[in-house]
């Protein structure tokens, strides 16, 4: 039911009535109220997912032994994750602004990809003028992209993240980058 949930919300909205999802989770609409009593309830749930996904997707990139490459697949994976995602993450703040404390996971979050960028930055493979907000721009930028189908979301979605990790890459050629602007700091999932 949740990941049925999960995929309707990042492709159609928060809109999408209780009994669709039921209907389309195969099960009748008292299971889906037994398990989620309001909407709200199963919208928290499936965005508490998201960000657990996306937790895991940098927690991997740490773990990875060779920072360039954890570095890399962290924005192939979170770009990814923003292809299903459709703008469901900002429509969940939106709408259900204080249904969890998303600050601190977020903090958690930007805290690790820190720690990565730096480790990928003493490899010598990353730009020594990246920053966190290159990462919230990526993002951002990514949530733009619309396509007519899930699959072609996804293949512009990986597109866009080599696109990014080639412009991350360090090269002695490369110009300096202008001032990183002051933007929102967004969910990384």
């Amino acid at each position: 039911m949740l990941a049925v949930a999960r995929a309707i919300f990042g492709t159609e909205g928060l809109g999408v009535p209780m009994r669709e999802i039921a209907r389309r989770a195969d099960v009748g609409p008292a299971t889906l109220y037994r398990r989620f009593p309001t909407k709200e309830a199963l919208v928290t749930e499936a965005f508490a997912g998201q960000m657990a996904q996306c937790t895991a997707i940098v927690e991997e990139g740490l773990a990875d032994p060779d920072p360039w490459h954890g570095f890399s697949r962290m924005i192939e994976r979170v770009c990814e994750l923003h292809a299903y995602n459709q703008g469901f993450t900002a429509a969940f703040l939106a709408a259900f602004p204080d249904a969890i404390d998303f600050v601190a996971e977020r903090e958690r979050a930007l805290r690790a990809v820190g720690e990565l960028a730096r480790r990928a930055k003493a490899t010598g493979e990353l730009r020594s003028d990246f920053v966190i907000a290159d990462l919230i721009l990526v993002l951002q930028a990514n949530s733009g992209v619309h396509a007519s189908t899930p699959a072609e979301a996804l293949a512009a979605a990986r597109r866009f993240a080599a696109l990014q990790i080639q412009g991350f890459r360090a090269r002695a050629d490369a110009p300096p980058l202008p001032r990183a602007p002051k933007l929102p700091m967004l969910s990384l999932g």
